[in-house]
């Protein structure tokens, strides 16, 4: 057993790695087999086709839709949210829910007896209307309507200011009906909501 003495100079580098030229290591290159040109049928004429037949075209069209109204299933008086049945599990109806009739929304003018409040509102405001009675006949505050809207501010006129100003307000058809009545018999104010 021999032992070698360490060298005194450093290890050497693994010689560089010089590329080859470009292509010299690909693949040797074969020849190509000769075959017939790829056809794709109907790719090109397929629209000018669906238009020659386009009879048959809208006969499918209703036989899938016919297919998919089978499918549904008919809709009875007794039944008419049916369900699929899922075995295991109840089928539970949706609650019906019960609208209320439209209310006909009706422009109604009334005179408020303060023309100074009056000029405080913009359109599109909020109010509460309440007829004041004559406190000497024993009359009482009351609201005639709650959160109705002011659709418009006529302007006013000179011999009319004393009397109060108009306020042009979108009421439900009774609540107007409610609005003519006691401007007849008491003073109106509103309260901005």
């Amino acid at each position: 057993m021999s032992v070698v003495p360490p060298s005194p100079y450093p290890a050497t580098p693994p010689p560089l790695r010089v590329p080859r030229p470009l292509g010299t290591d690909a693949p040797a290159t074969c020849e190509v087999p000769y075959f017939d040109p790829v056809r794709v049928r109907g790719g090109r004429y397929l629209l000018d086709r669906l238009l020659r037949h386009r009879g048959r075209a809208l006969a499918a069209g209703l036989a899938v839709t016919a297919a998919a109204l089978v499918a549904a299933g008919p809709r009875t008086a007794l039944d008419p949210l049916r369900a699929e049945r899922v075995r295991g599990h109840p089928v539970a109806t949706p609650p019906v829910r019960r609208h209320a009739p439209p209310v006909d929304m009706v422009t109604a003018p009334v005179r408020i007896a303060d023309a100074a409040t009056v000029r405080l509102l913009r359109p599109g405001d909020r109010v509460d209307v309440i007829a004041a009675g004559d406190p000497a006949a024993g009359g009482q505050a009351r609201v005639i309507a709650r959160g109705v809207r002011v659709t418009r501010l006529p302007e006013p006129v000179d011999a009319a200011a004393e009397s109060g100003a108009l306020v042009v307000l979108s009421v439900p058809r009774a609540t107007a009906a409610q609005l003519v009545g006691a401007s007849a018999t008491a003073r109106l104010a509103v309260t901005l909501c």
